[in-house]
């Protein structure tokens, strides 16, 4: 039955929609001009999305640092974009990949609720007083041309141009349809008084935001028919408190493939907009004794309802703000406990899960997270592969006394913890990165996608390496066999010594982070190679060393030196910065390793 409820939504939506247009050619007029409203709404998002190359979520990442500048980002964005349907999607995005934290997700829908009113200031003061479709034209005929050049900049400022011009000529068509209706028809007989009044065209401004999915456009329609007569003034307050309870179907969409942070933003959208409602209920007459004070003091005319709307939706807006910002912390608590954080998964994903959108800042950031958990999980096995605890090397002040004092045997099924750490984790971000690398993703992203998959690869093949030395290094470190276990003592250090000092990489802060050290660590490991070959012909000249066990030795040291080697190719895709040229000339400079992946037996 649940699957069947949106398909049955729609034939009914399809079935009205039918019988009005086949009855009435007004309804078609303001029907194709609702059309063009969404569709040139649509069009504005497209645009303003492409043509910022990210720009809105740069500046959100750096513009909620406090409540405040997390209030003024949703103000500001929803103003230039009137879209706080974008604004609330970003947001979601960006929390759920943990660039932003749960008060500023808050702090943006709030701003977000209150930038929505210049659209219906916009409506009401522009919309209806000029010959909006005379604008029109020009703004769809340069933004075509803009739309098939080849800078996606370009496309972008093209789509923002066409979505200007469909809305006003939405906004046109909308506006000489309900003209026409009021020649023929008076709606104001359809008026209801009281609380029965408020309640039923509340549920109406609800309704048709959810099935328009804009409150904009509620908002449009209620301002046209205000202006032209078809809705009283009464009953068209309470359409625009409805529009805003309908904004929250949107969130809660968006919201439904999020994980737990962007489902407690999506509650705290429904509660922030449910109370506002109830309030702005419940003291819809002091409300409109201010408002009618307020139009007063600013010279809007009494019988100018639709700007007077316009007053009564910002006031309301910040009535929900006035009551809803001194209960942050109550709101945020009641959030995290109504929807708890889930216990870390150690073999599943954990960040690549939730619907991310194509933002590449928040796909980038889930991806670096996903990669740092396989890490992680990588890291600890190719200690205890080698009779090591990765927790014990992080807090060693004398790295070669605590492995040489790590003799007992770890009991390590590894081709049983690859499976579960390791593989499916890894497979799940290739095919992550894979599905994004069809996104028309910035060349700068786009690359950086591809470090970070080939960071992931680099995790396997370290595992891999590893294994091909784990028996030797137990045999030889489990029991003292003189000389050789010495050696293998020496090897099992220097592994060691790669994976603490990309732990400590990961503690520091990333302003003091330098890709330089990858670098070094690759010289020192070239050097100690030499010196362990020339170490070992010493030894086998002594005849300290069989012959046999010198040449497991070597072929051990050669896969330690790749699974260092590998571990600081994942060290690089964590860790550098995309931004940094010089990293980057390292990067190309150092020489790849050409082992194709094999699978673990």
């Amino acid at each position: 039955m649940k699957h069947l409820t949106p398909h049955i939504q729609l034939a009914t939506i399809l079935v009205v929609l039918t019988l009005g247009l086949w009855q009435s050619a007004d309804f078609q007029q303001i029907a194709a001009g609702i059309a063009l409203f969404l569709l040139g709404m649509t069009m504005l998002e497209d645009g303003f999305k492409a043509m910022g190359g990210g720009l809105l979520e740069r500046l959100l990442a750096h513009s909620t640092g406090s409540l405040p500048r997390a209030m003024g980002f949703g103000i500001a964005a929803t103003t230039v974009t009137q879209s706080s349907s974008l604004v609330s999607v970003i947001a979601i995005s960006f929390l759920s990949a943990g660039l932003i934290t749960l008060q500023a997700g808050i702090g943006i829908i709030f701003g977000a609720n209150l930038g929505t009113t210049t659209g219906a200031w916009l409506m009401a003061g522009v919309g209806l007083r000029v010959d909006i479709a005379g604008y029109a034209m020009p703004l769809l005929a340069l933004g075509a041309v803009l739309m098939f050049q080849r800078g996606a900049g370009l496309r972008g400022a093209g789509r923002v141009l066409v979505g200007i011009g469909l809305v006003f000529l939405g906004i046109a068509f909308i506006k000489d349809g309900f003209d026409a209706i009021s020649a023929r028809f008076d709606l104001t007989a359809l008026a209801l008084t009281g609380v029965l009044g408020l309640l039923v065209y509340t549920l109406i401004g609800a309704t048709a935001t959810v099935v328009m999915q804009s409150s904009h456009a509620t908002m449009l329609l209620v301002i046209t028919a205000l202006s032209a007569g078809q809705i009283s003034y009464d009953n068209a307050l309470a359409v625009a408190i409805g529009a805003n309870m309908g904004t929250t179907v949107t969130a809660l969409i968006g919201a439904s493939q999020a994980n737990y942070q962007g489902k407690r933003l999506a509650l705290g959208h429904l509660i922030f907009n449910g109370l506002t409602a109830v309030a702005a209920l419940a003291l819809i007459v002091p409300l409109r004794v201010l408002v009618d004070l307020i139009s007063d003091l600013a010279g809007i005319g009494a019988q100018d309802f639709a700007l007077r709307l316009a007053v009564f939706h910002t006031l309301f807006n910040l009535l929900g703000l006035g009551l809803m910002v001194p209960q942050m912390p109550r709101l945020l608590r009641f959030l995290e406990r109504r929807i708890a954080a889930p216990s870390p998964a150690v073999s599943r994903p954990r960040h690549i899960q939730a619907d991310l959108g194509d933002f590449p800042a928040t796909l980038l950031q889930a991806l670096r997270a996903e990669l740092r958990h396989l890490y992680e999980n990588g890291a600890a096995l190719c200690a205890e592969a080698i009779n090591l605890r990765l927790a014990d090397l992080v807090q060693s002040g004398d790295l070669p006394l605590t492995v040489a004092r790590n003799r007992d045997a770890i009991g390590l099924d590894l081709d049983r913890r690859y499976n579960d750490k390791v593989k499916a984790l890894h497979a799940a971000i290739i095919d992550f990165a894979a599905s994004k690398s069809s996104l028309p993703l910035p060349d700068s992203a786009a690359r950086r996608l591809q470090e970070l998959r080939d960071g992931a690869n680099a995790v396997v093949r370290a595992v891999k390496a590893i294994k091909h030395l784990q028996r030797n290094t137990r045999r030889f470190t489990e029991r003292d066999h003189g000389a050789v276990s010495t050696l293998y003592d020496s090897l099992r250090t220097e592994i060691a010594s790669i994976l603490v000092a990309i732990q400590t990489l990961e503690a520091t802060e990333p302003a003091q982070r330098s890709s330089l050290w990858i670098a070094e660590e690759r010289r020192a490991l070239r050097k100690g190679a030499d010196e362990v070959n020339a170490r070992l012909e010493t030894l086998l000249r002594a005849r300290r060393i069989s012959a046999a066990d010198a040449t497991s030795f070597l072929n051990d040291a050669h896969n330690a030196q790749e699974a260092m080697n590998a571990l600081l190719d994942a060290a690089e895709a964590l860790y550098r910065d995309p931004d940094d040229t010089v990293a980057e000339i390292e990067r190309l400079l150092t020489p790849e390793d050409d082992t194709e992946e094999q699978p673990v037996p």
